[in-house]
């Protein structure tokens, strides 16, 4: 006897939940990326390489975010690591929301002001980061080139990461991006915020039966832009 096709309500439900976190959760991490990039007090690693290709090219940032995807994930080919939804969402949506966002948003001088805005955006990059990686539809192109070079070379996900980000750190102030205390203080708070609203946003198990879109992304390839 074959078994009972899954309900809409034990399928339908949780896949709209997963997609809506996905695209709000993308969305978030643009405007997160964007009110770093107003506050001016250093932005996250990949942030520092964007700003700093930019000011070379004088592309906007949020455009440069969609090149620098793309490319990053052409390298997954070599690498023999298969895209998600989400990893092909991520390169546009992230650097389209992050044009839109200061485009919108006026400059501000005060450190009254920045401080407090730099702070806001660290904390809602980590609600991104968790609304993102718990919806399960693959990690981002940045995380996706980690763990693939991980697993072709053997090598700790923390060393990979670790080499990369140094990479583009190095790379991006070189070319005038932006690193100061937001930098140390993304680079030291990312990590538990996001592990906390993995929780806070994790999606119930599929019930038997229903189909699985995408797999869980590992929850040590922490979204890294």
């Amino acid at each position: 006897m074959s078994a009972p096709e899954p309900s809409s309500s034990s399928s339908g439900g949780p896949l709209v939940r997963r997609l809506v976190q996905l695209y709000v959760g993308l969305a978030l991490y643009g405007v997160s990326s964007a009110l770093l990039v107003e506050a001016g007090l250093g932005l996250e690693p990949w942030g520092v390489l964007h700003q700093g290709l930019a000011e070379l090219t004088g592309i906007s940032i949020g455009v440069v975010s969609i090149i620098v995807g793309a490319i990053v994930l052409l390298l997954w080919i070599p690498l023999r690591t298969r895209p998600g939804l989400g990893t092909v969402s991520n390169v546009f949506v992230v650097g389209l929301a992050m044009d839109g966002t200061l485009s919108v948003v006026p400059e501000v001088h005060a450190y009254g002001v920045r401080v407090p805005l730099m702070l806001a955006a660290i904390v809602l990059n980590g609600v991104a980061t968790g609304l993102y990686i718990a919806a399960k539809f693959g990690p981002g192109p940045r995380d996706g080139l980690m763990t693939g070079l991980h697993l072709r070379t053997g090598r700790s996900i923390r060393l990979m990461r670790t080499c990369i980000e140094i990479a583009v750190v190095v790379t991006g102030f070189a070319l005038g991006g932006t690193i100061g205390v937001g930098t140390v203080l993304y680079a030291l708070a990312i990590g538990p915020l996001a592990q906390f609203f993995l929780r806070v946003f994790a999606v119930p198990a599929p019930s038997a039966g229903s189909t699985v879109v995408a797999g869980a992304s590992p929850r040590r390839a922490i979204l890294r832009r």
